[in-house]
């Protein structure tokens, strides 16, 4: 089934219209985003049970971005009927009147298009207390599997995301839908505690709980009770094979902060000046895109309003391009490509990572493995921070299983620090696995603030990493 379109923004749309045409009448450009969306958090535990609205999701309302013939203002609002009309216009005019700066006139090239994501189980109409029973059930099902298990915590969270775009030339729609699940497993020896996490992620619905299988919860507790017995680690650098998600981790923080383009804008991005350059190996080609790929940041147009798309980034070890909010694009001479994003119509476009990921390669992980001399198998990322203007990075890994002459020997070391320049790490690549994984279970600020939805990963990845 396809999510169906807002009844609130279909009851708004004659007015929309009408807001829409007499701003175009009387600016050389204006837009109107709408946005009705609304999520929901639950989780069990220990601690009980826990239900609540997303707080950073449930938002209604609408921003209107016009061009007084030199700069760019903006006003959002939330209450728009026949009586409000009239004020939330002359509003705009008071902010359009003191707009001051110099900003190019956004395009509006003609553009008509909608799009609804697909699911099978629309998770508020099945309602929260059969999702609780479906968490309270893996609850319980786990905590039989090993004596060691002082929890198991198992999280699902939804959104549906409802927008509207009108301009002079262009009329978008899209509906969509992403939930998530997870997996926290807490372990004790009586002296320790150790937690293991796993998620889950789709553009999809509750269907994504059927996907959670008795094979999950046995591996899930095997490992986290492996983490009892782990080591700390002898600093250094070591070759390295990382699974998908850390991949992920990486391609984010190595390397997608450190390309949207508004930081190059404001000369805090080095990567500015490498575009053009080897910044990689030859075997690494990197995407973002809403478009990219079927993951949780996958839309139609971000909140400005441009079509999404699939951004090549680095082709064989090549900086082709960052990617762009049309603003930004617009100070450098570049087209946007998709990546306004909002938190929300109360706050302001940034140029944000969507779908961010490698391309695959030509190995398996088990010939990636058999090719280590002497290093480690890296997984189950947990955070992770970068510095854009000087390429450092800095994340945290939960488990580094130990290779030997190509074997693994069991040993596990924990927690990992994975730290380095980012163009060494990413010059090291020397193996990627055929298959790509993408996870888009995460959120990713804007420095501290402004959250959106993201999703990363790629293949598994052999390359010569610090661990600390």
């Amino acid at each position: 089934m396809k999510l169906k379109d807002s009844e609130y923004l279909s009851a708004q749309a004659a007015l929309l219209t009408r807001l829409s045409d007499e701003l175009s009448a009387a600016y050389p450009y204006a837009s109107v985003l709408a946005q009705d969306s609304v999520g929901m958090r639950m989780s069990v535990s220990k601690r009980g049970i826990s239900v609540s609205e997303d707080s950073v999701n449930t938002k209604r309302g609408f921003v209107v971005r016009v061009h007084n013939g030199k700069a760019l203002a903006e006003y959002s609002f939330n209450d728009l009927n026949e009586e409000t009309l009239p004020v939330i216009l002359k509003n705009i005019n008071a902010c359009a009147l003191s707009a001051a700066g110099s900003d190019p006139v956004p395009e509006d090239k003609p553009l008509i298009n909608e799009y609804s994501s697909e699911y099978q189980i629309d998770p508020e109409e099945l309602g929260t207390k059969a999702v609780i029973s479906k968490l309270d059930e893996l609850r319980e099902n786990s905590l039989k599997l090993d004596e060691r298990l002082a929890d198991c915590i198992f999280s699902f969270s939804w959104q549906k995301i409802h927008k509207a775009f009108i301009s002079k030339n262009r009329r978008l729609r899209q509906n969509v839908l992403w939930t998530n699940a997870a997996i926290v497993m807490l372990t004790s020896d009586g002296k320790d505690m150790k937690d293991y996490y796993r998620p889950f992620s789709g553009l999809c619905g509750a269907e994504l709980l059927d996907s959670i299988k008795d094979s999950d919860l046995e591996d899930c507790a095997r490992v986290s009770c492996e983490l009892l017995s782990s080591e700390m680690i002898t600093p250094s650098e070591y070759e390295c094979v990382c699974d998908p998600d850390v991949t992920g981790m990486i391609v984010h923080e190595a390397f997608g902060h450190g390309v949207e383009m508004d930081m190059f804008v404001k000369d805090r991005a080095l990567a500015k000046s490498y575009v053009g350059k080897q910044v990689a190996s030859e075997l690494v080609t990197m995407h973002d895109g809403a478009a990219a790929a079927e993951q949780c940041a996958s839309y139609l147009f971000d909140d400005e309003g441009t079509q999404a798309q699939d951004s090549i980034v680095i082709k064989n070890g090549i900086l082709i391009s960052g990617y762009a909010d049309s603003v930004s694009a617009a100070r450098l001479g570049v087209k946007p490509t998709g990546n306004g994003r909002r938190e929300s119509f109360e706050r302001k476009a940034y140029t944000r990572m969507t779908n961010t990921f490698f391309e695959g390669g030509n190995s398996t992980p088990e010939e990636m493995i058999k090719s280590v001399k002497y290093g480690f198998l890296l997984e189950n990322p947990s955070s992770g921070m970068e510095d854009p203007k000087n390429w450092g990075i800095q994340c945290m890994v939960n488990i580094a299983r130990e290779i030997k002459d190509g074997e693994l020997t069991g040993r596990i070391f924990s927690p990992i620090v994975l730290t380095g320049y980012v163009p060494d790490l990413l010059k090291s690549i020397s193996m990627l696995s055929r298959d790509v994984v993408l996870s888009g279970s995460g959120y990713c600020g804007k420095g501290y603030k402004e959250w959106v939805k993201v999703s990363d990963g790629g293949p598994y990845i052999k390359a010569h990493i610090r661990l600390g």
